[in-house]
């Protein structure tokens, strides 16, 4: 997608850069306050991670939203079937068929989603997420919105924060037109993909670099890997390899006398805070491109009561 898209899409230049959320002198602030309220979101639930905490799970309930909030019951093609649910899960490339329907399976057993026969047609059968999965949603954006409350508290985004479900709806909906962007900005960060394809990985990673933060020589510091995934369901084995992967990319050095110690290296520091940015830098352009629509709605309800409805 070129800038001029983009544009279009956000209603003008957007008024943030990834450049300028990666640089920005309180990084480090905003990377913390982002692993707080992400470690929280799935802190003693090993089954919602394990579930939900993987690229291909979590993009089969996180598009499964978006499309949701989008859906005109009069309009055929907006319907949240497994097809569509499948051809925009094409565009990330990370999940087979056979996943997905596997995926649907496990969450509508686990509560968030119901699959159920279209009112307007009963031989389609509709996807539909529910309250669980929406309320976990509103939970996830909040999480992800703070890091940018802290950097530019000059921008207002209480509407998320405060957890507004109009709001919430709009801005899922809204999303749709951003996904075409949003994959290909997600699989231009191998670093993050590299966690993130794992089960549990987005967790672990996040547990590594908040303890890493609070660790004595921070940035340098070492911290031990051993109990890193044991909170979240993790067995050691599946950490140790994924650390292992992570090492060999050059993320992390894992000690050599083989005590579990775990060192972050400075370019996991760096491809973090730019994985971060780029979700910023997204979830931005949406929130704008939201408050414009929410401005000519009401303006537009305004005109109706002011000059009649006809």
């Amino acid at each position: 997608m070129d800038q001029a898209e983009v544009e279009r899409l956000a209603g003008g230049p957007p008024r943030l850069s990834v450049e300028e959320i990666c640089h920005h002198p309180r990084i480090a602030e905003a990377r913390k306050v982002f692993l707080d309220r992400f470690l929280a979101l799935y802190s003693g639930d090993p089954y919602t991670i394990r579930l939900l905490i993987e690229s291909g799970r979590f993009l089969v309930y996180h598009i499964a939203g978006v499309l949701d909030a989008g859906v005109d019951p009069a309009r055929r093609e907006t319907w949240l079937t497994i097809t569509r649910l499948k051809q925009e899960m094409s565009r990330f490339g990370l999940a087979s068929d056979r996943h997905i329907d596997g995926l649907i399976a496990r969450l509508c057993s686990a509560g968030f989603m119901d699959l159920k026969p279209a009112e307007q047609d009963r031989r389609v059968r509709i996807l539909k997420p529910t309250e669980k999965l929406k309320s976990h949603d509103r939970d996830w954006l909040a999480a992800h919105i703070a890091p940018l409350e802290v950097l530019f508290p000059e921008h207002d985004y209480s509407a998320v924060m405060e957890q507004d479900r109009l709001f919430h709806a709009r801005y899922r909906r809204i999303s749709i037109l951003f996904l075409p962007l949003g994959a290909s900005l997600l699989l231009s960060l191998p670093d993050s993909m590299l966690f993130f394809n794992h089960a549990a990985g987005a967790v672990v990673q996040a547990e590594l670099l908040r303890s890493a933060m609070s660790a004595p020589g921070y940035p340098d510091g070492l911290i031990p890997g051993a109990g890193i995934g044991e909170r979240f369901g993790v067995s050691r084995t599946h950490v140790r390899q994924l650390l292992v992967a992570a090492e060999n990319a050059g993320l992390v050095r894992l000690s050599a006398r083989g005590n579990g110690s775990v060192q972050v290296l400075p370019r996991q520091w760096a491809s973090y805070d730019r994985g971060m940015a780029t979700g910023m830098y997204l979830h931005d352009l949406i929130y704008v491109a939201t408050e414009q629509e929410a401005r000519s709605m009401e303006r537009q309800e305004q005109g109706v009561l002011i000059n009649g409805p006809w």
